[in-house]
């Protein structure tokens, strides 16, 4: 890496501006993944500052993610995980594609069964009727990404048995070739680890950190269509959203203000 020195007089602190002209090269590609970093005094004599301000940027980038320190080893970057903007209902593939990743969907079963009490419930479905459960692993630059678990009603499932689910998403195959136009999904995120069959699936330790989602989508007629879960890898994936200080017409006197934002397949 080229010398890049901080600017001496700015209100930036150092340790923040040469934060960033490591976090450039990273991007830039002049740092790739896992390539490792010079050490805290090598970059100390770049810069010219001292050690603890050095480890500042780093430590910083750390928590970030752009970097990943293995005692004994050094410093070295982290591969960039993909991401996917929760700006509108969307699908996986749609957004992965036009930031030019490869997509691959591995169909592992797709079956018909009791629905669950959960499922009947969330897609507002008589107790014990049938539903269609569709399970995938969608490859991500033919990595396994994330294991996504399907519940529709049965007319559709049943539908979606001729349709090539390896290479197109469920949402573009109900608006552009069954005439559903699709309004809105509820959302909900947290954490989980994976199990045993989730980390068969996803290539990684059992125990490791899972980005869990739960999804409902409605159809513009507000009716739902569409339930499931998906584990996403937390080492390989993350969703990004950009949020107001207040709602768009300027009523900022409601505490429980709702963003149509949602992730999509």
């Amino acid at each position: 890496m080229q010398s890049s020195r901080p600017v001496g007089i700015s209100p930036v602190p150092l340790y923040t501006q040469i934060k960033e002209i490591i976090r450039k090269h990273i991007l830039d590609g002049t740092y790739q993944p896992h390539a490792q970093i010079p050490a805290e005094s090598a970059l100390s004599s770049l810069f010219d500052v001292s050690r603890i301000t050095i480890r500042q940027a780093l430590n910083d980038l750390q928590k970030e993610g752009m970097i990943f320190k293995i005692p004994g080893k050094g410093t070295f970057v982290s591969k960039p995980k993909a991401f996917q903007q929760l700006t509108q209902l969307e699908g996986f593939s749609e957004a992965m594609s036009r930031m030019g990743h490869e997509i691959y969907n591995q169909v592992l079963s797709h079956k018909t069964l009791i629905a669950p009490d959960t499922v009947a419930q969330r897609l507002n479905l008589t107790t014990g009727i049938e539903v269609t459960e569709i399970q995938r692993i969608r490859h991500l630059n033919r990595e396994p990404l994330s294991l996504e678990i399907t519940y529709l009603p049965l007319s559709i499932g049943e539908r979606l048995r001729k349709e090539n689910l390896a290479s197109r998403d469920i949402f573009l195959i109900l608006e552009n070739d069954y005439g559903i136009e699709l309004g809105h999904a509820d959302l909900q995120i947290d954490a989980t680890l994976a199990d045993e069959a989730t980390s068969g699936a996803l290539r990684i330790d059992e125990g490791a950190a899972l980005l869990r989602l739960e999804r409902l989508t409605h159809t513009s007629a507000g009716a739902p269509i569409d339930f499931e879960y998906l584990y996403f890898r937390g080492d390989a994936f993350q969703y990004r959203l950009q949020i107001a200080r207040h709602a768009a017409g300027g009523n900022a006197s409601t505490g429980n203000q709702h963003a149509d934002t949602y992730p999509d397949r």
